[in-house]
């Protein structure tokens, strides 16, 4: 039997299917909640939808004590109603565990679409740990592919910043991942990049390939010339001294001959040759 179904007969599970009513100063949120961002102009809409047309479900809460209950499912109906100062919300009263509140908390918001993806992240986290499952047996459980919960367990390991950045919709999680070859310092440092030129994913991508790639050696460069390219270099710095020459410019120069490279200094005086 997995998680899910340990909740799924409610006459097991219900304390009672009459509606009660509950003081909003006796509930608070779900320990377990995944979502960790509410819009106020979200939760501002739905207060005048009930101040309108009523609360049309009563939220699930579980009893932790004689006067405390947390909240299963509906905390945007809670908060929403917070807002309209109602004393009591109606709600139906369950006997749910841990691993089967972390478990519906995170279905309804998914099921809903309220989770963004570090929040959903998160989730998964928390219920992986809390059922003590590997990452394949909770994706079978929640019928997800294992790559499609790897890829949102992954966004976990980039910057603070940059996680803030997804939940926040700034960049998206194709971005994120783009940027996880990178150290988390590398992250925050193209972040601002990333979002001041609004670059693609593919742009991103090869942003962070060009940061990965190792620099030339400037001296390498040099031993790579052949013999007939470094004579053609010298021969065009010759003849454009020649030219500087002829049109009155004063310096001095001088070649230095060694064994793997040529050098030319320029010297040119400061002081005014006009006098």
């Amino acid at each position: 039997m997995s998680f899910l179904d340990k909740f799924r007969d409610k006459k097991q599970t219900a304390v009672s299917d009459q509606v009660q009513q509950i003081p909003l100063t006796q509930i608070e949120a779900n320990t377990y909640q995944p979502r960790t961002q509410f819009t106020a102009e979200q939760i501002t809409e739905l207060a005048q939808s009930i101040a309108a047309h009523g609360l049309l479900q009563p939220i699930i809460v579980r009893q932790q004590s004689p006067e405390h209950y947390e909240i299963i499912a509906g905390e945007r109906r809670f908060r929403a109603v917070s807002q309209l100062q109602w004393t009591q919300i109606p709600a139906l009263v369950r006997t749910y565990s841990d691993q089967q509140s972390a478990a519906l908390a995170l279905i309804e918001n998914l099921q809903r679409q309220d989770l963004n993806p570090i929040e959903e992240a998160q989730a998964y986290v928390h219920l992986k740990e809390l059922n003590h499952l590997q990452q394949q047996e909770l994706a079978q459980q929640l019928g997800k592919s294992q790559s499609y919960v790897a890829n949102k367990i992954r966004l976990l390991k980039l910057a603070a910043p940059v996680q803030a950045a997804i939940a926040a919709g700034k960049i998206s999680q194709r971005h994120g991942r783009a940027l996880l070859g990178l150290s988390q310092a590398e992250q925050e440092a193209l972040l601002p990049k990333i979002q001041e030129r609004q670059l693609t994913v593919t742009a991103t991508e090869k942003l962070v390939q060009a940061k990965k790639r190792p620099p030339v050696s400037p001296r390498k460069k040099i031993k790579a010339l052949t013999s007939h390219s470094s004579r053609l270099t010298l021969n065009t710095l010759y003849d454009s001294l020649k030219l500087a020459e002829k049109s009155g410019a004063q310096f001095a120069y001088q070649e230095v001959d060694s064994p793997t490279e040529y050098q030319i200094i320029i010297t040119v005086s400061k002081e005014d040759q006009n006098g």
